[in-house]
């Protein structure tokens, strides 16, 4: 069970880093973004493994990437082009 927290805290960790290398002007702010990505991971993590139990890491860690990236897309404000595409919308 430790290498599964450890390894979901890595990937949690990893993709928060490649998220702020792409999209850095987004997100709010560099260290919220950078623990969200392994703290979301590790709650992903422990909460499959509490549904399915032991003897599922391959489910366990996509549970933990698909918790870490839904977390982290959260945090994403409006790109540029959206914010002016919404400010030139005119209704009737």
């Amino acid at each position: 069970m430790i290498w599964e927290a450890l390894g979901a805290v890595i990937v949690g960790f990893v993709i928060a880093l490649s998220a702020m290398r792409w999209l850095s002007d987004r997100f709010p702010a560099r260290t919220l973004t950078l623990a969200t990505g392994p703290a979301a991971a590790l709650f992903g993590a422990l909460l499959t493994r509490s549904i399915l139990g032991p003897g599922y890491p391959a489910q366990v860690l996509v549970a933990a990437i698909a918790m870490s990236a839904a977390l982290l897309s959260v945090l994403l404000r409006p790109g540029r082009r959206g914010a002016t595409a919404l400010k030139s919308h005119r209704t009737a």
